[in-house]
């Protein structure tokens, strides 16, 4: 059971990362390959802008890392074990979205 502080922050900021879908996508695509930003922005249909907000939260949550390429910036996923992580968890998510079980789920909308 994890009760130390700094795993549970850590657990906290992964949270607040797949908070947001953009943030998702975005963990996703990189999970595919490394890429730049103009090309995330491309590929995920959103403005550089709102595209640039999001990285800067991955970037302080330390899930992503910007690697100077000459000129431009590449991003990439901080290190490789998230993208099995992420995996890990988008398979468990959906294991446990089609067993539902909770008999309080159609009524509490807890689950």
């Amino acid at each position: 059971m994890l009760t130390a502080a700094p795993d549970i922050e850590v657990l906290v900021r992964f949270g607040r990362a797949l908070a947001d879908p953009v943030r998702c996508r975005i963990l996703l695509a990189l999970r595919e390959a490394p890429a730049h930003p103009a090309d995330l922005a491309d590929t995920l249909g959103v403005s550089r802008t709102r595209l640039s907000n999001h990285l800067a939260c991955l970037r302080d949550c330390g899930l992503v890392v910007a690697v100077p390429v000459g000129r431009r910036t590449r991003y990439e996923l901080a290190d490789a074990r998230l993208g099995h992580a992420l995996d890990d968890l988008r398979t468990a998510v959906v294991a446990v979205e089609s067993d539902r079980t909770c008999p309080e789920a159609a009524t509490e909308g807890c689950c």
